[in-house]
């Protein structure tokens, strides 16, 4: 079990970063959120799990062991994977999970890509119990630099399950909503204005079906 890494960041993706350790260069998976605050060639350091399976092992990074414990506790949900389970860390804080669960706030899990109303029942049904509230304010993510903003949000969203379209269309929806966060270049702030604008646009969508 490797509980966490540290090392120079050797490379750096809004999937997943690599980290020098003593020379090995181990490959994390992690959030756009958590990597968007790494830097390339700083000493940096990320709590992780190991998935181990059959034909491989993989690495999963958090930017803090709150983050690791709802990650493990979400995959105990039947039909969550590892994957799954980083895009809704991706779309939702700690924090927010534990409150949409002790809610029954099936709805705010909708919100992540690849989890339809079922798959957000059964997240509340399951974890009941093992996700409490802690009382902590839900905060905001530090920002990333600001390069090719776009193309990195782009890229957020594909590999959380979107298509290109559809990014495109809801980062510049969201854009049109709030001009000056396109002029700011905060990569974290405008993936989190996107997501909530995908949201809402759900609930909109829904409304209209009734």
């Amino acid at each position: 079990m490797i509980s966490f890494v540290r090392g120079p960041v050797a490379h750096l993706s809004l999937a997943q970063a690599v980290i020098d350790v003593n020379g090995v260069g181990m490959l994390v998976h992690a959030t756009p959120k958590t990597l968007g605050n790494l830097r390339l060639g700083e000493e940096s350091t990320l709590t992780t799990t190991m998935i181990v399976r059959e034909d491989s092992m993989t690495l999963y990074g958090f930017a803090d062991a709150d983050e690791r414990e709802v990650f493990d506790v979400l995959l105990s949900v039947s039909g969550i994977g590892p994957r799954l389970a980083l895009a809704v860390l991706a779309v939702l804080e700690p924090e927010a999970i534990r409150r949409a669960v002790a809610d029954g706030d099936g709805k705010a899990f909708t919100k992540v890509p690849g989890v339809g109303p079922k798959v957000a029942g059964r997240i509340v049904l399951e974890l009941k119990g093992k996700l409490i509230p802690t009382g902590a304010p839900v905060t905001a993510s530090k920002p990333a630099a600001a390069m090719a903003w776009k193309d990195q949000v782009v890229a957020a969203m594909t590999s959380l399950g979107w298509n290109e379209r559809d990014a495109l269309k809801s980062i510049d929806a969201a854009i049109a909503d709030d001009p000056e966060l396109g002029e700011s270049a905060n990569v974290p702030a405008i993936l989190r204005a996107t997501l909530r604008w995908l949201g809402q646009d759900n609930s909109r969508q829904s409304n209209r079906v009734r």
